[in-house]
């Protein structure tokens, strides 16, 4: 019986050279945005295809499904809600997420119930604040993970109240930083023998890097893929 593969080595992500960026493509612009035409474009949505859809798979067996909420928090500048997991997490330990998880029995397959539910238990975003607005393509990640990214319209009432059973912070950054492509940077590695490639978006909040990156970052360049064919059909 063959061996199961194993897991890529552990590396530092921030030592890794950043072999291009994007600073031909056009940003979005936010300013511009408002909740009714972000419901349109989701209702009615455009051609368009996904820039990345999955990482190289280290681990066999079928895949988890699972959910995550992209939320678009919309303040006075909208900004999108991020969390950073726990150290002790079996998986994605210490990275920057999306509130999210694998799908259980409760949701009854539903990513959208699973994705609100997880929202509420890891940084308690009640689901009265939430509106969803659609999904975005699944997500394969090398751990086994096929995420359905919900996204959804935030209106905060109440502070973020982080469970620290999972997630060590919860912080917003401007969606208008993350949808401008001069802050995505790409980058190679050859790790355990098989070549990956992945982005990175970092951002300075008041002197904190929040590192950005891998499947959180495919997940953004996703949505600003969508947003601009969605804009591009309303300048049409």
């Amino acid at each position: 019986m063959r061996p199961p593969p194993a897991p890529p080595p552990a590396f530092d992500p921030r030592q890794v050279p950043v072999v291009a960026r994007d600073d031909g493509l056009p940003p979005v612009p936010v300013e511009a945005l408002d909740p009714a035409t972000l419901r349109g474009w989701f209702a009615a949505p455009p051609p368009w295809t996904p820039e990345i859809r999955a990482e190289p798979r280290w681990v066999e067996g079928p895949a988890t499904p699972a959910a995550v909420l992209v939320p678009l928090v919309w303040r006075a500048r909208p900004t999108v809600l991020l969390t950073q997991r726990t150290a002790h997490l079996p998986t994605h330990a210490g990275q920057v997420a999306f509130p999210g998880g694998k799908l259980d029995a409760c949701d009854d397959g539903d990513p959208v119930r699973c994705a609100l539910r997880e929202a509420a238990e890891e940084v308690g975003v009640a689901p009265a604040w939430v509106e969803p607005l659609g999904t975005l393509p699944v997500y394969a990640t090398g751990s086994g993970f096929h995420i359905t990214p919900v996204v959804a319209l935030v209106r905060p009432q109440g502070p973020w109240r982080p469970n620290p059973q999972e997630v060590a912070d919860a912080f917003e950054v401007p969606l208008a930083f993350l949808m401008d492509p001069r802050h995505h940077r790409h980058h190679e590695l050859d790790v355990g023998g098989v070549r990956r490639r992945w982005l990175s978006m970092p951002y300075d909040d008041g002197g904190v890097e929040r590192y950005i990156w891998g499947a959180t970052a495919a997940m953004l360049r996703n949505l600003y893929r969508f947003f601009v064919a969605a804009g591009a059909i309303m300048r049409a």
